[in-house]
């Protein structure tokens, strides 16, 4: 009888080796499939995240397939030079001239201004390259004469005048405007009537005020309640919609 008791024993103990070893089993199989489902997500995310990173490389190339309207141009989106070779221009009043793809509605929007009894003008528009380092080196130097060292300088004047090649300005489709009767580019611009009618309504017309308030850690460019953009009706009501920067619709679409 007690030899029968230990068989069973036996058997008993190696039953539950088995159940043990088994669930040991599913817990690595389980464990592996678990990281390696982590693994597959993050290859895909970091496969998204590149692809997101790519659309926007190609959105500021000049590449076949660019949105010409959606090209993204900041101090980590720099214009390849050769671009402005490519770009039809309109000449405006003033010796300024802007793309020509978005001239009519650059005109409808001044003339709708107007009929409401304001009077916009455009005080800035197409640079090219040269005009651009032109004016960079310009503030550079006003600062030096404040006191700034030249890096000083420098890092001072990007936050205010875009580096030459990371301007919107060399883009062509970028226009500064201001009220005829104060045409120079002054703090306070925001509270003009012209500015106000063109905050509420630029967007109607496919354009943005490219550089809002409390949006410089997402732009780098401090608020300029002057400067406007054009990237299409549709785009321009979205962000106007969501008051968000072309940078975050770019990174969303």
């Amino acid at each position: 009888m007690s030899r029968k008791r230990r068989m069973v024993g036996v058997l008993m103990s190696e039953i539950m080796v088995c159940v043990i070893c088994v669930i040991v089993a599913a817990g690595i199989v389980r464990t592996s499939v678990s990281a390696e489902g982590k693994i597959l997500y993050k290859h895909n995310n970091s496969k998204k995240i590149n692809q997101n990173n790519d659309d926007l490389k190609n959105d500021s190339s000049t590449d076949a397939g660019t949105k010409w309207n959606l090209i993204l141009v900041n101090s980590s989106h720099k214009l390849d030079q050769s671009y402005a070779e490519n770009i039809s221009l309109t000449q405006l009043r003033n010796e300024q001239s802007i793309d020509s793809r978005c001239y009519p509605e650059l005109q409808q929007m001044m003339d709708d201004c107007r009929a409401q009894g304001y009077s916009p003008i455009i005080c800035s528009s197409y640079r090219t390259h040269e005009k651009q380092q032109e004016l960079f080196n310009q503030q550079i130097q006003i600062y030096m004469k404040d006191g700034m060292d030249r890096q000083e300088a420098e890092e001072k004047t990007a936050k205010s005048v875009a580096i030459p090649g990371t301007s919107e300005h060399e883009l062509g489709l970028a226009v500064d405007i201001t009220d005829i009767a104060e045409q120079k580019i002054v703090s306070g611009m925001e509270e003009q009537p012209v500015q106000q009618w063109l905050m509420k309504n630029c967007w109607k017309y496919g354009f943005i005020l490219r550089y809002p308030e409390d949006k410089a850690d997402i732009t780098g460019i401090v608020y300029e309640p002057w400067h406007y953009r054009y990237v299409g009706k549709e785009a321009a009501k979205y962000i106007y919609s969501n008051q968000i920067t072309l940078e975050e619709y770019c990174y969303h679409h």
